[in-house]
């Protein structure tokens, strides 16, 4: 089964186009390994807030929130390595 990664994100924002150039490149080097999908909170809010995202940009993996703002790309790969590996739930 494949990771979910979710970018949460609103059109306003300029540094979330930045987070998913990144988000999507990793994606496309996973091998299908992960699904990659950007959410737009000013459409899914309910959504949105149910994960405790408040600003954007946000970042879910599986389900549940893992970072917020501008992560470095070290970071990015750090929390999706310790999905893929088990370490987080």
């Amino acid at each position: 089964m494949a990771l979910k990664l979710e970018l949460f994100s609103s059109p306003a924002c300029g540094k979330c186009d930045q987070v998913k150039k990144k988000l999507q490149k990793i994606a496309d080097q996973s091998e299908g390994a992960i699904e990659f999908t950007v959410v737009n909170i000013l459409q899914e809010m309910d959504y949105a807030l149910k994960l405790g995202v408040l600003s954007t940009p946000a970042i879910a993996v599986n389900g549940k929130t893992a970072a917020f703002g501008l992560p470095d790309m070290e970071e990015l790969e750090k929390i999706l390595a310790d999905h893929l590996t088990g370490g987080v739930e």
